[in-house]
């Protein structure tokens, strides 16, 4: 009993050595790798690295992305543009988000995206680069993803519905003139407003600024008509009308009211004017109808007295 009991127990001692070393195999830590913000090991993640390299050699992942740089038709040159896109990438969606409330996208996000631009024509166009290359064919029709294209064609959907080509010109590199022009009101309508509600009267900001805003309305109003709105624009004026009404909870009677009271009093007497013509009308014709036939009588009641004479 005891030999059956020793025997039990070496056995035991040989199966923790051998899991005691596949647990210190897995749980190796990759030099140079950084322990997680809160001070512990990423154990699962590092193991899994671990196993891999164990199994696949350390060097697969650096033997694939040299592969898959090799396989770039003049690749350096390529590799460059990818990287000048990415970066212009990153920089046109960080400014998007910065100025995302209030809108200002078409203002302050022109140059990232005109840097986007060029850079993908680049890319997209079959003029040669260095060695009589292009990169189109390899970086935008290489896989069925086609990822670069997916990525310009979202800024640049969101570039045309904000209407930003109404507020900047052919170049991409400036404002329209109307839209300085319309920014110049705005800014002074703003000016008046934060002037008198300082005072924190506001039955008189409504009296002094109704015509500066009144001139913006205007403004907004042609602009409208000419298609020269973009979404900065619209933001802004949106904005500006929700102060005026709501904030200040002032008014701007409307000069086409006049002319909307004076139709619809016509078409409220019309009945009454077209049944008293009607009227008139009848009067005339019985009358028209009775003078001949007295005529008539007359004269041949003269006709017998003639005779009689």
């Amino acid at each position: 009993m005891s030999l059956f009991n020793a025997s039990a127990l070496f056995i035991m001692l040989i199966m923790y050595s051998i899991i005691t070393a596949s647990t210190e195999g897995v749980n190796t830590i990759i030099p140079n790798s950084d322990p997680s913000p809160d001070g512990a090991v990423l154990g699962p993640v590092v193991s899994e690295l671990a196993v891999s390299q164990s199994s696949f050699g350390p060097h697969v992942s650096l033997n694939f992305l040299s592969a898959f740089t090799e396989d770039l038709e003049g690749s350096d040159y390529c590799v460059e543009l990818l990287r000048i896109f990415g970066q212009r990438y990153v920089s046109n969606v960080n400014c998007l988000v910065s100025y995302a409330r209030p809108v200002q996208v078409c203002e302050n996000c022109l140059v990232h995206y005109n840097s986007l631009t060029e850079i993908y024509t680049n890319i997209s166009s079959d003029q040669m680069g260095p060695g009589n290359v292009s990169c189109r064919d390899s970086l935008l029709r290489s896989d069925r993803l086609m990822l670069i294209y997916l990525l310009y064609d979202n800024l640049e959907e969101i570039w045309t519905t904000s209407g930003c080509d109404h507020c900047v010109n052919k170049g991409l590199n400036q404002l329209t003139n109307d839209t300085f022009y319309f920014m110049a009101v705005l800014n002074q309508t703003r000016s008046c407003f934060e002037r008198y509600q300082q005072q924190g009267n506001h039955s008189e900001l409504c009296m002094e600024c109704k015509a500066t805003y009144k001139g913006l309305n205007e403004l907004y109003g042609r602009m409208e008509k000419n298609c020269t709105l973009c979404i900065d624009i619209e933001d802004a004026m949106n904005m500006t009308r929700r102060q005026w009404s709501k904030n200040f909870n002032c008014s701007l009677p409307r000069e086409e009211t006049v002319p909307v009271i004076a139709v619809s009093s016509f078409m409220l007497f019309l009945p009454i004017i077209f049944y008293l013509s009607s009227f008139l009308h009848s009067e005339q014709k019985k009358r028209k109808l009775i003078h001949p036939k007295r005529a008539k009588s007359s004269t041949s009641l003269m006709n017998i007295q003639d005779k009689f004479s």
